[in-house]
């Protein structure tokens, strides 16, 4: 006899018809704005060379394909080929995320507009959230206010002495190597551990933007400074944005100096997505993009701890 297993959803019944609403929702604000809805692969051939990310693999045929971290390079490929301004609810996989706001297998939107920047899609970032959850105008501040604000520091003009500094100011000398000398690994402690709470304790949602250059990712860099943003609502990360670059060669030297820092950083090296840098060449339309947690934004709207409440199974009874 097989041992009886609780096979109960995660979430009620009731958040569940709240999240099938919430959908619906998504659906109607784009189909307004005359946005398309596109679907595309969740197991493709290629991966992210982004060190901060890794897919789970998966096999078909004795061939190795990754489950995709988000829509974003068949979207592009779609966009060049003319699609207009696009969106799409899709189920996106992220190796070793699991946690109270983590689980491996989550719901992102993703949408791209057309010729805006990335202050331009904030804005409509910002309508979407105030129709969505009721919240108030968005609140914008640039990565380099922020680090100013909460921890007196300019990320900037700064030195690893100046971050040590911090750190021990803030009772996190303990937490990383004596001997690091990469900058963007002490920004990004302090950015969880002090810069966030700080954001936390503002009411409205905030739009953090401008990243230093290291923290480009896909967004062009203009003046010094990525045109990238996140958007951040009661202490939770819920939205990742960019101007998007749209040079295919630069988008090439950015994938090979990302194989560079995991051959550092003794992880794989990943095969460059050769059918993006096709589809640059070809001409992406000028446009910024965003990807954002669904099951994040069901949590706000909620008021539930833990990403397992607006799941129908997490990773524990999946």
């Amino acid at each position: 006899m097989t041992t009886k297993k609780n096979w109960q959803p995660s979430a009620s019944l009731q958040t569940l018809k709240q999240r099938s609403m919430l959908l619906k929702d998504i659906r109607n604000f784009f189909e307004q704005k005359d946005y398309m809805e596109v679907e595309t692969p969740i197991m493709a051939q290629h991966g992210v060379t982004d060190v901060y990310l890794q897919n789970i693999k998966a096999q078909f045929r004795n061939q190795s394909y990754y489950l995709q971290t988000s829509p974003e390079f068949h979207m592009k490929r779609l966009l060049a080929a003319g699609s207009g301004p696009i969106f799409q609810l899709s189920k996106a996989f992220r190796d070793d995320e699991l946690g109270k706001h983590h689980n491996p297998e989550f719901t992102m939107l993703e949408w791209y507009k057309l010729d805006v920047d990335h202050h331009g899609l904030m804005d409509e970032v910002d309508a979407f959230l105030q129709q969505m959850l009721h919240s108030n105008p968005m609140q914008r501040i640039s990565y380099q206010d922020a680090f100013l604000q909460s921890c007196k520091l300019n990320p900037f003009q700064t030195s690893i002495e100046e971050l040590r500094e911090c750190l021990v100011l803030n009772h996190l000398d303990k937490t990383i190597p004596e001997g690091e000398t990469d900058e963007d690994q002490y920004l990004f402690l302090l950015m969880s551990q002090v810069v966030e709470p700080y954001l936390a304790k503002i009411e409205s949602p905030i739009g953090l933007y401008d990243f230093p250059p290291s923290q480009a990712a896909l967004a062009q860099i203009k003046n010094g400074v990525g045109h990238r943003f996140e958007i951040y609502y009661r202490g939770m990360e819920i939205g990742n944005g960019f101007h998007e670059l749209s040079d295919a060669n630069q988008q090439l030297i950015r994938f090979e100096k990302d194989n560079e820092l995991r051959l550092a950083k003794g992880l794989n090296l990943v095969e460059l997505d050769c059918y993006l840098i096709s589809a640059l060449e070809h001409g992406l339309p000028s446009c910024s993009g965003i990807a954002l947690g669904i099951d994040r934004l069901l949590m706000l709207m909620l008021n539930k701890p833990s990403i397992s409440d607006v799941l129908a199974f997490d990773l524990s009874c999946a």
